[in-house]
């Protein structure tokens, strides 16, 4: 080991280039921001207006042990993101933030059809919300601190508009948006039910993930990749009930054969009771068995959680060093829904570059 060798913790990974595939748009606000639009807005429903302690009511509802109670806690974030000035604000603060982590390239989704309350179209919405992502690129850049951001378009699936949103992706492939999602309330909620807006997308050669295997067991994920052929897994954390020990049944051979990628959210799937613990969780078990896997946030709000602090988590708890989180970084890269050409500049301009000392110092 070199006398240069960086230790992995949350600081020294601040520093190192990351790639994030599932971060909710709606659950990642600053505190501060959710207050100045509420006032702005006239909305009068937040627990409280003080921003330290208005961040942790969010986590502590949000360490519900539960999917459905962990989603009631958007309400307030959703309620306050109504307008396109609200939302160019969000998403220029949600770049802001990511590239302040050392986020390099980042997939950040959101449902347009929560943001119509005050009148707008489902195409101002995702405009609004692009025109964000924009500015907050060009900022980062001038910053010295460049990141690549793409829109997940998301559908919800309780609801029937799924084909609509499937459209309004398409739409906006060329302005910023990568690919299309359906999400909400798993149990009860199937995603064959949305079987015409995966066809409408494959037709039109558009990528989209799907949640699934959180709140909901192995059938889910069978129906979203045996059914509505998902090219990636939103969580996709009960993948391990398909394995005992080193023995995959079919539904986790076909995943790792694939190589779908999983987007696993450790904090997360703590606090939605997906997984008892940080010990418990299966991403070392899919890590060692090479699954795909990556390191996400799902809801930095929700989760008082980072990218850096997200990887140093699971750093302390698996033993995990440098070589380990470039490769989660590159298994990430290699994943987003950007071309084939564009991924490789960001794995072999940045990403490789960026771990290469930190990986020589260890050895």
């Amino acid at each position: 080991m070199s006398a240069d060798f960086t230790p992995v913790t949350i600081d020294s990974l601040r520093r190192a280039p990351k790639v994030l595939l599932h971060d909710h748009l709606d659950g990642g606000l600053r505190p501060a921001t959710i207050i100045d639009l509420a006032r702005d807005s006239g909305y009068d429903e937040l627990p409280t207006r003080d921003p330290a302690a208005l961040g942790r009511w969010f986590v502590d509802n949000a360490n519900a042990g539960s999917l459905v109670r962990y989603l009631r806690t958007f309400g307030h974030t959703v309620a306050v993101m109504q307008t396109a000035a609200a939302l160019r604000r969000v998403a220029f603060e949600c770049v802001e933030d990511l590239s302040l982590d050392g986020v390099v390239y980042a997939e950040v989704r959101f449902a347009p059809e929560l943001h119509l309350e005050q009148g707008l179209t489902l195409d101002e919405v995702v405009a609004a919300v692009l025109e964000g992502f924009a500015d907050g690129q060009s900022a980062a850049r001038a910053a010295g601190r460049p990141i690549v951001v793409g829109c997940l378009v998301t559908a919800m699936r309780h609801a029937a508009r799924s084909t609509e949103i499937a459209e309004l992706a398409v739409r906006h492939r060329r302005s910023g948006v990568v690919g299309f999602d359906i999400a909400g309330a798993e149990a009860g909620n199937p995603p064959t039910r949305h079987l015409d807006a995966f066809d409408f997308l494959r037709a039109q050669c558009m990528r989209y993930t799907i949640h699934a295997g959180e709140a909901f067991g192995l059938p889910s994920i069978k129906e979203a990749i045996g059914y509505c052929g998902a090219d990636r897994l939103g969580h996709g954390v009960r993948i391990i009930d398909d394995i005992d020990g080193t023995v995959l049944g079919d539904i986790a051979n076909y995943v790792r054969d694939k190589r779908i990628p999983l987007e696993l959210c450790p904090s997360s799937n703590v606090q939605t009771g997906a997984v008892a613990d940080l010990a418990s969780h299966p991403f070392d078990t899919l890590a060692r068995l090479r699954f795909r896997v990556t390191v996400n946030t799902d809801n930095r709000l929700m989760g008082d959680t980072t990218m850096s602090r997200e990887c140093a988590l699971l750093a302390d708890q698996f033993g995990y060093g440098w070589a380990d989180m470039q490769r989660f970084a590159v298994n990430a890269m290699k994943s987003a829904f950007i071309p084939f050409d564009e991924r490789m500049v960001l794995i072999d301009e940045v990403i490789k570059p960026g771990y290469a000392p930190l990986i020589a110092a260890a050895d």
